[in-house]
């Protein structure tokens, strides 16, 4: 019995050692010796929101009404720090926490996209497939991991629980010339990707009209998840709504068009 807890207990020692030498601290507010404190995960804890009002690029011009979006939180303090660490200092340890909070609104996604009339050809019953939003090369590279990749394997799963069969397909992709989009405001947004998602030249094509949901991290303007919808439709499929960490509050506030609760236009 002794020799069966010394492992544990030799893993916990190693453990608070690694956090004298390099101590850890919440992403979100600094609080000490918690990689996510309880008060910052709590903000991502509600039910999702319908957001896409806000984010302009999403609006069509077919006469559909724009892409369904869906967010856990408003990308201010210190939801927007937890977000940026986690990108771009290097956060990676916050991943499985994110992808769980991201699943957890899954399941009031699912009754809403259930409850959406269905649009464009394809039978009922093919699997979701959850797709990521493409980062691009040189931040995949500097990242060492398909980090929305990462929430999407999350999502696929709890909608799959709840009864929605899903699959996580990181089949899009940035075509050359593409910058991150960290740092870009409104209109070099949308310039920067314009057509320059594409479905990736060596993953499967849909069926047709197969039911897509698109995962990222931030609404913003909306580009991100427009191009990422035009290349979806270009292959044959067809986005029923996009699900996200956070969106950026429009210039004023929401107001009129903030956030709505989950399933509501």
């Amino acid at each position: 019995m002794e020799g069966a807890r010394w492992p544990g207990e030799l893993r916990a020692a190693v453990r608070d050692l690694g956090r004298l030498v390099l101590p850890v601290e919440c992403a979100g507010c600094g609080a000490f010796d918690e990689p996510l404190c309880e008060r910052c995960r709590a903000l991502l804890a509600g039910p999702p929101v319908r957001c896409e009002r806000s984010a302009p690029r999403l609006d069509r011009l077919d006469g559909r009404l724009p892409l369904p979006v869906w967010a856990l939180a408003p990308y201010t303090s210190p939801v927007r720090e937890l977000v940026v660490a986690w990108k771009d200092r290097g956060r990676v340890d916050l991943t499985a926490a994110l992808g769980e909070a991201l699943a957890a609104g899954t399941a009031d996604v699912a009754r809403a996209l259930r409850a959406l009339p269905a649009t464009g050809p394809g039978p009922a019953r093919l699997p979701v497939l959850v797709v990521p939003a493409p980062s691009a090369g040189a931040a995949r590279r500097r990242r060492g991991v398909d980090l929305v990749g990462e929430l999407a394997v999350a999502v696929a799963r709890a909608c799959t629980a709840v009864g929605v069969p899903a699959q996580a397909a990181a089949v899009l992709a940035q075509r050359r010339g593409a910058r991150d989009q960290v740092g870009l405001g409104a209109r070099a947004r949308g310039g920067n990707l314009g057509d320059r998602v594409r479905w990736r030249t060596r993953a499967p094509l849909p069926a047709p009209g197969q039911p897509v949901l698109l995962v990222d991290d931030v609404l913003t303007t909306g580009a991100t998840l427009a191009a990422c919808e035009r290349a979806v439709e270009r292959a044959g499929a067809r986005v029923v709504g996009a699900l996200t960490l956070a969106v950026t509050p429009p210039p004023g506030g929401f107001g009129s068009a903030g956030p709505t609760a989950a399933g509501r236009p």
